[in-house]
């Protein structure tokens, strides 16, 4: 077995999950399904995905549970506005219940579109209402809630180190303390942990021992993570926007509920930009996968741009970007030697994924092997097959380009080098006819046309 080196928010140090552990248990926080996901929420996941796929590398059995939020993730974080499940279900004319679900069905073929791994269990936060109750129960016995006309919160002064995941946090940075009026809050800090459904007439509404109503949306994580994970467990992962609400919030549920760490390694994944600012939902001009897809790239190109930048680095997306991504996958792709499909561990790529998923150094390591004269056909091929469990870009799949086309963009290239361009472009459509897209550089790059993908 390998050590892995992971950047650990909390305390903003690398740490280290010894050669010796054999069971790492992960909770990655999931979407709330109101609406589809957005590639910067996929972004996220894809670094998840690598982080499950790295500690398999390291001969690790790895518990990944990702939740579903299907109820008490309100507009504002502040605990104010509506349920965003409920405001969606009114927009559409929809039921509650319904568009949860599809919405669900909708993330997870996402995620199996980016050849992302399944998760161990996918619990949802309406199948776990008892848990959360319970879990409230025993902060109230333990004195961390009070109660008021609206619900019951969490009173964070209770906690010294309320706020630790946070740089040098004061209550003032947490921007849900001043966004609204305190109403019956005693700190601008404290959140809610069941919200009372007073007289409004809600689709999603459980009896319990304050009165009808429904989970906070914090409480569901920590509830879950505790269910299926234990009181304490190896690493949380989510969002750097979960930071400063979200996880302080949960860090706080389980400090008051066990007295005790939720996690030992929090991991947050950076955003992914647009020039223009952060992708948001609220704004309704996000970027979906189908609609990437709809513009003649794989998945898997998306894939790709991710992983040339580390999870932790904020990464702006452009179809520029988008177009150099596809381009330098299939021309990865076309270095690999055809063979039978074997596995060679090779240390300079194993090395640079343990040490806190360095997925761009990994991608240059396997470009170095396959344009190198130093390895075997057998081995190169064998040794992107062995980086590719991590990297998850399907290289294992039958050659992209027959030899016949591969041979016709050689002469192709010695053409334009003569600048006969003409005899060049004749090559061009006779690629084209046999289903390839013809992309150029300083060598031609190909790629199967949209309807040779399938």
């Amino acid at each position: 077995m390998s050590k892995v080196t992971l950047y650990n928010t909390l305390g903003r140090t690398p740490t280290t999950i010894p050669s010796k552990k054999d069971m790492v248990k992960i909770y990655a926080c999931g979407p709330t399904v109101y609406d589809y996901a957005h590639i910067g929420n996929l972004r996220n996941y894809i670094f998840v995905d690598t982080l499950h796929r790295t500690l398999l590398l390291a001969d690790k059995d790895v518990r990944l549970v990702i939740n579903i939020t299907d109820v008490g993730h309100l507009t504002d974080d502040a605990d104010q506005g509506e349920d965003k499940l409920e405001k969606r279900s009114k927009e559409r004319g929809k039921d509650a219940w319904e568009l949860a679900e599809f919405y669900e069905e909708a993330f997870k073929q996402d995620l199996s579109d980016l050849n992302i791994k399944e998760p161990t269990s996918w619990p949802r936060a309406t199948k776990h209402i008892q848990e959360q109750i319970d879990l409230v129960k025993k902060m109230e016995k333990r004195g961390y809630t009070y109660e008021t006309s609206d619900g019951i919160y969490f009173d964070t002064s209770k906690l010294n180190d309320y706020g630790e995941l946070v740089p040098n946090f004061s209550p003032e940075d947490l921007e849900a303390g001043h966004r609204v009026t305190m109403k019956e809050k005693r700190n601008s800090t404290d959140f809610a942990l069941w919200k009372l459904s007073g007289d409004k007439n809600r689709q999603m509404e459980w009896d319990s021992p304050w009165g009808k109503g429904f989970p906070g949306w914090h409480i569901e994580c920590t509830a879950m993570g505790c269910a299926y994970l234990g009181e304490t467990f190896d690493i949380h992962t989510g969002g750097i926007d979960h930071i400063p609400v979200h996880h302080t919030n949960e860090i706080a549920q389980a400090r008051g509920a066990y007295g005790k760490p939720h996690a030992d390694i929090w991991m947050h994944g950076e955003f992914l930009n647009l020039k223009d600012g952060k992708m948001s939902k609220s704004k309704r001009g996000f970027i979906r996968l189908q609609t990437v897809v709809d513009k003649g790239y794989s998945p898997l190109d998306f894939r790709y741009l991710c992983l040339l930048t580390k999870y932790r680095k904020p990464l702006e997306f452009s179809w520029d970007a988008l177009s150099a991504a596809r381009k330098a996958r299939f021309s990865l792709k076309n270095l690999i030697p055809s063979g039978e499909n074997t596995k060679k561990v090779y240390e300079p790529i194993k090395q640079a994924l343990l040490d806190d998923l360095n997925t761009p150094k990994a991608l240059g390591e396997l470009r170095k092997v396959l344009t190198s004269d130093s390895f075997s056909d057998k081995d190169k091929r064998s040794i992107a097959l062995y980086a590719d469990t991590v990297l998850g870009l399907e290289l294992d799949k039958e050659q992209v380009v027959p030899t016949d086309v591969k041979e016709l963009a050689k002469k192709r290239d010695i053409l334009r080098k003569k600048q006969r361009y003409d005899e060049a472009d004749e090559l061009r459509e006779r690629i084209e006819q046999k289903g390839f897209v013809v992309e150029d550089g300083e060598e031609t790059t190909l790629r199967p046309s949209l309807e040779q993908q399938g």
